[in-house]
């Protein structure tokens, strides 16, 4: 018999067996004092911990950004650039980041507050120094126009997941292209709004707006499992 799980306020049930925490990008370079800070992005740390600790979860993977120093996103390999400009890159816009998440630094490391032997997979993205990579799906435009994705899709079908449960850093990247790739790929998609945080909060209601209209559920962790949830709300 599948264990089944009600959403508070919605018709919406969940298989257990068939569904997973995606925990995004929960890295020290993307905390307050990183090399690109994510405003608020701690307080989100011991409220997914507690739900990785929580077993709603059967299956539990993380994504990984793991650039190589010489990362075309990397404002500083642009003479005459600085952070947070854009270019066109293969035909799509490219924002030019803080050199962030180098391999092997301690800011590319995920999170130590949070225990890694849970998860089940660790996906490593942006490794490829020519192409940038926000989703944990697939990467972003490469030089041939493509997006190869990473693997972390075949996974979970393979394991029989069809439900994500999306949460980290930042809601208006990583978390947003991860969210809509899911869905691309077939997957029922929750993003949980109060576990995430974004580079830009005044994108937020966009964000909202734009997942919810592409079918994710946007929810907050109380509404995973009544009371129980309740109890691992971020402030």
């Amino acid at each position: 018999m599948r264990a089944d799980t009600r959403m508070n306020g919605d018709d919406t049930r969940f298989d257990r067996s068939h569904a997973a925490l995606v925990i995004v990008d929960l890295q020290p370079d993307f905390m307050p004092g990183g090399n690109l800070p994510v405003r608020d992005g701690d307080q989100i740390v011991e409220p997914i911990r507690k739900l990785m600790d929580s077993g709603i979860f059967e299956v539990i993977v993380a994504t990984q950004d793991w650039h190589p120093p010489n990362h075309v996103s990397f404002a500083v390999n642009h003479p005459g650039r600085k952070p947070m400009d854009r270019i066109e890159l293969y035909g799509h816009e490219q924002v030019l980041w803080p050199t962030h998440c180098v391999q092997g630094t301690p800011g590319a490391a995920l999170d130590p507050r949070v225990d890694w032997n849970r998860v089940s997979a660790i996906i490593r993205k942006a490794t490829d120094s020519s192409t940038d990579s926000y989703s944990g799906l697939r990467n972003n435009w490469n030089p041939a126009g493509q997006r190869p994705p990473t693997g972390l899709a075949g996974y979970l079908k393979n394991r029989g997941v069809d439900s994500l449960f999306i949460c980290g850093l930042a809601r208006d990247y990583c978390v947003k292209w991860t969210a809509e790739d899911a869905l691309d790929d077939g997957f029922h998609v929750w993003v949980l709004w109060d576990l995430c945080r974004a580079i830009d909060p005044s994108s937020d209601r966009d964000v909202h707006h734009d997942l919810a209209h592409r079918g994710a559920r946007i929810i907050n962790v109380a509404e995973l499992h009544g009371s129980k949830a309740a109890q691992l709300r971020s402030p």
